[in-house]
């Protein structure tokens, strides 16, 4: 039996524009984008759908991102395509839950603007940063960072691209190392500190206590948690969950192959951009992939799927 998954991307998605055709074309999208607006105060039209400077701000963009992928999986659903089981890479996981019924948008996006801000004042600017690195296996990167203080895995994106994130000196000094093991390159990225690491973990501490005042529902669909891979299909240990994710590994690549281990064969990527969808491409090109992120994929997915 064909199974369908929604995933949603994570931050690095964002693009000025986003969601506006779904704002001007759907009802049920543009609710979505006023709601988030009244309940933080912020115009989400102008830092979703112009050009400016805070869209690329922690604290902006996942309040931000979450809104649209929330807005565009509403739609989804209310052209009656529906998954069988979600996930999300990183910030994406709040949409997951959202989308497996355990969440509601309006807690989603309250969350994460805290959560943004609480990642964002971790570190201190300039002492933490990531780095991808390209052509190396996952064993022979664990092995190096081994001996390298200060640095760790953020996120097992895809087989040959892996995220490494700590502090500034020690990422430096991995990367050198890990062109030595046999990198084909190690690119900076353009982030504000080192996410996914233990120098966030009071972050997710404070995390844990705002979700303490969050409302969860049951589950209707399993979710993929990014600390494990693997399914959660009760709502009880969702919070611990996502405390420990904003300092610990986003095992992506185990998460999608745990779900077509399950009978997933069918993914639908919803949110701006095709990170994931490349991603999938380097972990089992067998499987369908779909892209939702302009309202012109809306008919032709659901044509397909529905």
């Amino acid at each position: 039996m064909s199974k369908t998954a929604f995933i949603f991307p994570g931050q690095g998605a964002q693009k000025a524009g986003m969601g506006k055709d779904f704002y001007e074309h759907s009802e049920t999208a543009a609710e979505i984008f006023d709601m988030a607006s009244e309940l933080l105060n912020i115009d989400m039209k102008e830092l979703c759908f112009e050009e400016n400077d805070l869209l690329d701000q922690t604290e902006y963009t996942q309040a931000a991102l979450v809104t649209t992928c929330l807005a565009m999986a509403a739609v989804l659903e209310e052209r009656g395509l529906k998954p069988d089981v979600s996930a999300g890479l990183s910030l994406g996981e709040y949409c997951a839950i959202a989308a497996a019924g355990g969440m509601s948008a309006a807690d989603a996006v309250t969350t994460v603007r805290k959560r943004g801000i609480l990642m964002q004042n971790a570190v201190p600017g300039g002492e933490g940063s990531m780095a991808a690195v390209l052509g190396l296996g996952a064993d022979v990167i664990e092995k190096v960072l081994s001996g390298i203080e200060g640095a760790g895995i953020a996120n097992y994106n895809c087989p040959g691209q892996i995220v490494i994130t700590g502090l500034k000196d020690s990422v430096e000094k991995a990367a050198e190392a890990l062109k030595e093991a046999g990198a084909k390159r190690v690119l900076p990225l353009n982030v504000s500190g080192p996410f996914h690491s233990p120098f966030l973990s009071e972050a997710g501490r404070e995390l844990g206590k705002v979700l303490e005042g969050v409302e969860l529902k049951s589950l209707n669909i399993p979710y993929v948690t990014n600390v494990t891979a693997e399914y959660v299909k009760d709502i009880g240990s969702t919070k611990k969950l996502l405390e420990k994710q904003v300092a610990s590994s986003v095992r992506w690549q185990q998460s999608v192959e745990n779900m077509i281990a399950d009978g997933v064969d069918t993914f639908v990527e919803v949110g701006p951009g095709k990170t994931l969808a490349g991603f999938m491409r380097k972990i089992d090109k067998s499987v369908k992939v779909y892209n939702v992120g302009t309202w012109e994929d809306v008919d032709k997915v659901v044509s397909e799927l529905c």
